[in-house]
């Protein structure tokens, strides 16, 4: 057996996270029992979200290696000044943990082949080669699977960016497993579809206790005792208001927002509602204090008079159709109005991509924040939204949780990951 695998299992396995976001695939690990070594995120917001929840908070959850400032970092920096560094620590990471940018893969996006988001792929290639972890684990879009047909040229036209990704991890020595999974099925209140990577070294004697099986069927046939765990139906996915029912805005005191960088906004008082379900539970343990990003929106007349129009003459639940667009005056090409009963619509960047189920606007940071199961006491920094030629290049709240990777489905499949390496 190689010395590196027998030295991670004395204790908890270590992971690196890298394109960290705001850290909620990092978040989902350590709940399943995983130690951090390092994570690397570019946007200072999203990098400060991370850095004040799992870092520097009471309870750190990072190993954080002193050559290594606690910092921003471009991955391709990264992999070029850290080499060195890198190359050391070769064998003794247990997983690399990642998800690539996915908006140059998104359907909803145009899906160029030479969109420089989807070039950073070669660098998390590169750092796979310098650190050889015993584990991979890549979350990214179905669009990660489909060719670029009409913007790509060449071997780009016809084979898609996860063929790709498979074929240099084969040629690094991986076996490689995939899927595409509804996060839905694991307790996330979202229909959430996601491309979901394993690669194991193949020399690595976890292999032997898959069995002849995938990591994905250990995931499903452990599904239902997760859920049960969190006090979830196996039989039903969890709904929209069993996951922000208690924070429904009629009824409820509104106070000043005390965390918006923009004065005249309000948000709920966050008190104990005569709602509650076992999502809703589960989300507020630990959170003795005001949750934070509760801020509401402050619609135009016009706005508010035009979601409830939606919510009205609009099916629930469903992205409105192209004859409900022209029918109301919408150019916009996705809003949805969510039905209470049911999961959400996935939760993107865009805040008017979701209208409220039963109240005209649209949801805070934090309901979005529940809907890809951040705990309320998870703190988010920054702006809530930005605009004009800074959409590209901010990272604002909105946006850092709706690139995140919910912490419950990632503390779902790390809990299989773990038993394997252990």
């Amino acid at each position: 057996m190689n010395n590196s695998f027998q030295k991670s299992t004395q204790k908890a396995p270590t992971f690196a996270d890298v394109f960290a976001g705001c850290g909620g695939l990092s978040l989902g690990l350590i709940n399943a029992g995983w130690q951090g070594l390092f994570a690397i995120e570019k946007h200072p917001d999203a990098f400060e979200t991370l850095k004040r929840n799992l870092v520097v908070s009471e309870n750190a959850f990072f190993d954080w290696p002193e050559w290594l400032p606690l910092e921003p970092i471009d991955v391709s920096i990264f992999a070029t000044q850290y080499e060195e560094k890198l190359t050391s620590l070769k064998g003794k990471l247990t997983l690399l943990a990642g998800g690539p940018p996915c908006q140059g893969f998104s359907l909803a996006g145009d899906r160029a082949h030479g969109d420089p988001r989807n070039l950073l792929i070669k660098e998390y290639i590169k750092i796979v080669s310098l650190l050889e972890p015993r584990i991979l684990l890549i979350e990214n879009v179905q669009g990660f699977t489909l060719a670029f047909k009409k913007n790509g040229s060449g071997k780009h036209k016809l084979i898609p960016y996860s063929d790709l990704v498979i074929e240099q991890l084969e040629l690094l020595g991986y076996q490689v497993f995939h899927e595409i999974i509804d996060f839905s099925d694991y307790g996330v209140p979202q229909f959430r579809k996601r491309f979901i990577l394993v690669a194991i070294k193949n020399d690595d004697p976890l292999l032997a206790k898959l069995k002849g099986k995938t990591p994905f069927d250990l995931l499903e046939a452990t599904r239902k005792k997760f859920l049960s765990s969190k006090g979830f139906s196996t039989d039903s996915p969890v709904s929209v208001k069993e996951a922000i029912g208690d924070l429904e805005v009629q009824a409820k005191e509104l106070v000043e927002s005390d965390d918006s960088p923009v004065k005249g906004f309000k948000q709920i008082a966050y008190r104990n509602s005569n709602f509650s379900s076992p999502f809703i539970k589960l989300m507020r343990q630990k959170s003795a204090t005001l949750p934070n990003s509760m801020r509401l929106p402050n619609h135009k007349s016009k706005t508010i008079a035009q979601f409830q129009n939606i919510m009205e003459s609009c099916a629930l639940g469903k992205t409105i159709s192209k004859e409900d667009r022209i029918r109301l005056g919408i150019n916009k090409r996705a809003i949805t109005p969510l039905n209470g009963s049911l999961p959400s619509a996935t939760v993107t960047t865009l805040p008017d991509d979701i209208i409220h189920y039963s109240e005209p606007r649209i949801l805070t940071v934090r309901e979005n924040a529940r809907l890809q199961t951040f705990p309320d006491w998870f703190e988010f920094s920054g702006n809530y939204t930005t605009g004009g030629t800074n959409r590209k290049t901010d990272c604002p709240r909105y946006t850092q949780v709706g690139n995140a990777v919910p912490p419950l489905f990632a503390e779902a499949i790390g809990k299989i990951l773990k038993d394997l390496a252990s």
